[in-house]
């Protein structure tokens, strides 16, 4: 194995706008080619915007969507792969017979390389949960992929680290959300639209418990215990009503954050990934001294609690407060 150059970006997407977001993908992809980057990473959704997608209904969503590998959105990440030579994962709307998913690519030069559908898709309820977990090679490397709240759960990162995963990529759309948590919520998007006269507040508010101390309670946790890379990407600033704080970066095998997006503004970063770190990070040895006998539980339904109802009781708060 050699060291391999990963990206990962930020940037504010336009709702529904598919043909700018991808010109803003273009440009991105192009400063990490400048940067040696081999594969760059975009949030969740990238190409059609995200959080708007409660609004819509199904014929709408529906018509929003793309078949993959077959749609144009996918025609044009691989041919600015081919023109790049860096291969770019972005997500999608896709649609399957009559079945829509929240959908996450990576293009290659010659084509997809993979696709993965969101595990725990809750943005809008006409949209089908995805049942299986994604690996995939390249670069003699193998990457996985789980998109936003699947990675909230450690059991979705250990079974993707499992299947051989040493890279997981994790696009996401989170942060600055309703939560009973102390110190979390929303920002003010005033707040936001003067961040270059007013930086400080702006970056105050993103790095606080509303959105990077909150990342990081839990983030590094899901690379170090499974000693595997974590590429994670999200949306800044504004975002179906929504405000956003970015700050994508990347985590080494160890729980270390190697390279972040640290600007309020469009930004990409690059990091080489090395064989050695992968080898040596203690989460490998977990993943060893596992005792599966005793897990039985962990695969049991649970009637006392449920089914999880947080995601959706959060996207009711956050649409009374608009």
């Amino acid at each position: 194995m050699q060291d391999i150059r990963v990206a990962t970006a930020q940037f504010e997407a336009r709702d529904g706008d598919k043909e700018r977001n991808l010109s803003v993908i273009a440009e991105l992809t192009g400063r990490a080619a400048a940067e040696g980057a081999q594969l760059v990473c975009f949030h969740e959704c990238s190409i059609p915007g995200y959080t708007w997608l409660e609004t819509l209904d199904r014929d709408q969503l529906f018509d929003l969507a793309e078949p993959v590998p077959a749609g144009p959105s996918l025609e044009r990440l691989t041919e600015l792969s081919r023109q790049t030579g860096v291969c770019i994962g972005a997500g999608l709307i896709e649609r399957d017979g009559d079945r829509i998913y929240n959908a996450w690519v990576v293009a290659g030069p010659h084509g997809i390389l993979a696709r993965h559908r969101k595990i725990h898709a809750f943005i809008n309820p006409n949209l089908t949960c995805g049942d299986a977990y994604t690996v995939f090679r390249a670069f003699d490397w193998c990457f996985g992929i789980l998109i936003c709240y699947d990675n909230n759960l450690p059991e979705n990162v250990r079974i993707t680290a499992m299947m051989g995963a040493q890279v997981i990529l994790m696009p996401h759309v989170t942060g600055c959300l309703p939560s009973p948590a102390p110190g979390r919520g929303t920002v003010a998007p005033e707040i936001w639209q003067n961040r270059r006269r007013d930086p400080v507040r702006c970056r105050m508010e993103f790095d606080g418990p509303k959105g990077r101390g909150w990342l990081m309670k839990w983030l590094p946790a899901r690379a170090w215990e499974n000693g595997v890379y974590a590429v994670y990407a999200n949306v800044i600033g504004a975002d179906g009503g929504t405000i956003k704080p970015g700050g994508s970066l990347i985590l080494d095998p160890f729980g270390e954050v190697i390279a972040e997006c640290r600007s309020l503004e469009n930004e990409v970063i690059t990091a080489t990934l090395t064989p050695e770190a992968a080898s040596l990070a203690s989460g490998r040895s977990y993943i060893r001294a596992r005792r599966p006998e005793l897990y039985g539980k962990l695969v049991e339904p649970n009637p006392d609690l449920g089914p999880d109802k947080r995601p959706e009781v959060y996207w009711q708060k956050l649409r009374n407060l608009k």
